[in-house]
């Protein structure tokens, strides 16, 4: 692979913390059996999207410094 990415924005990632965290809140006796691993996968990775992009801007108009 020549291509590199933040661990953020891998699809793979966020599916398996998804799946550790719905197997931890299970065995905490929590219902997870009407959860969709697939569409909470997708609304994470859209939310990281939304922040990062905000950190983004908030960073780049809190910057001393001109970029090149």
């Amino acid at each position: 692979m020549d291509f590199e990415k933040p661990w953020y924005s891998s699809r793979t990632n966020w599916a398996s913390i998804i799946t550790v965290a719905s197997a931890g809140a299970a065995a905490l006796g929590v219902p997870v059996d009407a959860v969709d691993s697939a569409a909470l996968t997708d609304t994470v990775l859209l939310a990281v999207a939304a922040i990062s992009g905000l950190v983004a801007i908030f960073g780049r108009l809190a910057a001393t410094t001109r970029i090149r």
